[in-house]
């Protein structure tokens, strides 16, 4: 419980996991980086370090209003900040909401890898999407 996996096609795709039951408002996403997440250089390509990030730091807000992390909420912003190449091995990103409102949260993230190297930060602009009734 708490975990989310295969919920949407960019996680199949990609084949992350997010965490969003730890208790702490606080969602994380980890990826097992192999092959097909690297770059010609053989490391983690920018863009899916950044969808990881966007991933957290989106269902981080989402817990902010429902506790299964599951309320969706739109980026309206996405900074990254890149600091060392993400190598082969299991990285994990996470949000932590900064500030905002009811409806527009300001988020920042951090990727580390498994060994504690920090990969990437990031700062974005989140808001809350209305959910159309089932």
């Amino acid at each position: 419980m708490g975990v989310i996996r295969n919920e949407t096609g960019t996680q199949r795709l990609i084949g992350y996991d997010l965490d969003v039951g730890q208790g702490d408002g606080i969602a994380r996403c980890r990826l097992q980086l192999d092959d097909r997440h690297l770059n010609r250089q053989g490391i983690l390509h920018g863009g899916l370090a950044a969808t990881l990030l966007d991933s957290a730091m989106g269902a981080t807000g989402s817990l902010s209003v429902d506790p299964n992390g599951r309320h969706p909420f739109t980026t309206l912003s996405l900074t990254v900040n890149y600091l060392a190449p993400g190598r082969p091995g299991l990285v994990e990103a996470s949000g932590r909401i900064s500030g905002g409102g009811r409806v527009t949260l300001f988020i920042e993230g951090t990727l580390r890898h498994e060994d504690g190297t920090l990969i990437a930060t990031a700062t974005g602009v989140f808001r809350k999407t209305r959910q159309e009734p089932a």
